[in-house]
């Protein structure tokens, strides 16, 4: 499995200079960057600016970055010197070396354009219907008439999406076993990551459950991969696992677990998250709910993805991006030095004003019509290294939304929940608790 580069200082040279930044220890930076960042960088740009340097593990300098100039200016440097990859090493030891997030360069090309075909607008339009079938069947097993928490039957429904429409996985004990294997992988707190980026505490509790956890996935994972290649009917399956081990019969099982590792939680957490506070925004807005009834019961999707967006905009799942530099950069009047992690923050361009007036509210109309404009809404990145299953994610959003709205009423269950930090992701403090209640008869 992969490790961590421990060596991750930026190379200093006489004329390397960064932006103005909190100061502390690098331990306490770190805990409070991974805990509290979304409370923490709003407060930093109104008193550094849009460049803020913040010094974090493993002598790491990371260089948060919060206009929509130079989050362009980033997206499109050269991925030769912006390396996204390094950028994500925390990841590695989950995702793996084969990641199409963990690697840079060549091999991620290759990776991405092995991928790319699952994610097309012919392969999208095939998935419509198990989507909207398993959104249907998973919206039946909704409580009625009594507060309830979205996210954790959001992130059953993607993750079952993902098993059955991308990896072609069948009802059985491996499946059955897969999916709280997964959950326990997933469901960490910001401190539990800290085993991904110091190995050693896997040696003690929690982070050797973990670890464990981790291995069971693994295992599972293998077996899936072994017996897919002795199907008889591998050559005209659908399903990405199917189609790489076809492609190249002879492509290494760990490059296909890494691959599968990787569309498995970067595939349905992130959807899952933003459909909970989907649900828990709509529940809050009725009028806006309306709206969104009416367009579920007409298809119209074009509404129900913005009402997904926008909760994406609002509280976006990953605060930031991340890229290390090879060589020395000359950013927003500061020399950054090889080495330096340069971080796109998307919580801070997605709540700036200029862009979306009153950006606190919650307005869906802002995604009608025309989109918004390049490098104010990037929940899944930019340049040439935007996340491939975007199209994926917000159909798949869009088909749970339609099912949710075409039987509920949804009120809310208590005050607007504030986000809070999960693993590397943000997530409902109390799980995006509604009430749902059964429509009336059409």
């Amino acid at each position: 499995m992969a490790t961590l580069n421990l060596n991750q200082a930026p190379q200093l040279t006489e004329d390397s200079s960064f932006p103005p930044g909190p100061r502390g220890p690098r331990p306490l930076m770190t805990v409070l960057f991974m805990t509290a960042r979304q409370f923490l960088a709003p407060r930093w740009q109104r008193r550094y600016g849009d460049m803020i340097t913040v010094r974090i593990a493993l002598g790491r300098t990371a260089v948060l970055v919060g206009s929509q100039e130079l989050i362009k200016e980033v997206f499109a440097g050269k991925p030769s010197v912006f390396h996204a990859g390094e950028g994500n090493d925390i990841l590695a030891p989950i995702m793996g070396p084969n990641s199409v997030l963990t690697m840079d360069d060549e091999p991620h090309l290759r990776a991405r354009k092995q991928l790319m075909p699952a994610f097309n607008g012919a392969a999208l339009r095939g998935y419509q219907g198990m989507m909207t079938e398993l959104a249907e069947q998973a919206v039946e097993r909704f409580p009625t008439g009594r507060a309830f928490a979205t996210h954790p039957l959001m992130n059953g429904v993607t993750l079952e999406i993902i098993l059955r429409v991308v990896f072609g996985m069948a009802e059985g004990d491996r499946l059955r076993k897969l999916r709280p294997a997964l959950r326990r992988v997933v469901s960490i707190g910001p401190i539990a990551v800290m085993g991904w980026t110091y190995p050693k505490l896997e040696r003690h509790w929690p982070w050797r459950r973990n670890r464990e956890a981790l291995d069971a996935v693994n295992e599972l994972l293998y077996a899936e991969i072994a017996q897919r290649r002795t199907e008889p009917d591998l050559a005209s399956r659908t399903d990405v696992l199917s189609q790489l081990i076809t492609a190249d019969p002879d492509v290494p099982d760990a490059e296909l677990r890494d691959h599968m590792m990787t569309l498995l939680l970067a595939g349905h957490e992130t959807t899952a998250t933003a459909l909970a506070w989907s649900l828990l925004e709509l529940a809050h807005h009725p009028a806006i709910q309306r709206k969104a009834r009416e367009a579920a019961d007409t298809d119209d999707d074009e509404y129900l993805t913005a009402v997904v967006k926008e909760a994406m905009r609002l509280r976006p799942v990953i605060y930031t991006v991340a890229r290390r530099i090879k060589e020395p950069v000359s950013l927003g009047g500061y020399n950054l030095p090889k080495g330096t992690i340069v971080a796109p923050c998307i919580g801070l361009v997605q709540r700036n004003p200029a862009h979306y007036p009153e950006p606190g509210e919650f307005r869906p109309e802002r995604f009608i019509g025309k989109g918004p404009e390049s490098g104010t809404w990037i929940p899944f990145g930019g340049g040439v290294r935007r996340c491939i299953g975007a199209g994926f994610s917000l159909q798949e959003a869009a088909a749970v939304l339609k099912a949710v709205l075409r039987r509920y009423e949804l009120a809310p269950a208590g005050k607007m929940e504030r986000q809070k930090s999960r693993n590397i992701t943000l997530i409902p403090s109390n799980g995006a608790r509604v009430i749902a209640r059964e429509r009336p008869s059409r």
